[in-house]
């Protein structure tokens, strides 16, 4: 059998499930706790993203491109 056989029990590569909830974020202007891989916290509102980044529009700071790879999670504010 080869490799590129299909099994059956592989999980989808992308269930979409990431990009439906962003969308509500940005949609319902949800404020969020975002802690990146460095322990360091931004709070804002998520303002755009793609498959490698999020962009984050704060109040009275720069707004930032954060790479998707760096944050360990992100939280609803007041959840």
């Amino acid at each position: 059998m080869s490799h590129s056989a299909k099994s059956g029990s592989k999980a989808p590569e992308q269930t979409f499930e990431e990009v439906k909830y962003l969308k509500h974020l940005i949609e319902a202007q949800i404020p969020v706790s975002v802690k990146l891989s460095n322990n360091e916290v931004v709070k804002g509102i998520v303002e755009y993203f793609d498959k490698r980044f999020l962009r984050i529009t704060r109040d009275g700071e720069p707004n930032l491109f954060i790479f998707k790879h760096d944050i360990k999670y992100l939280i609803e504010e007041g959840a």
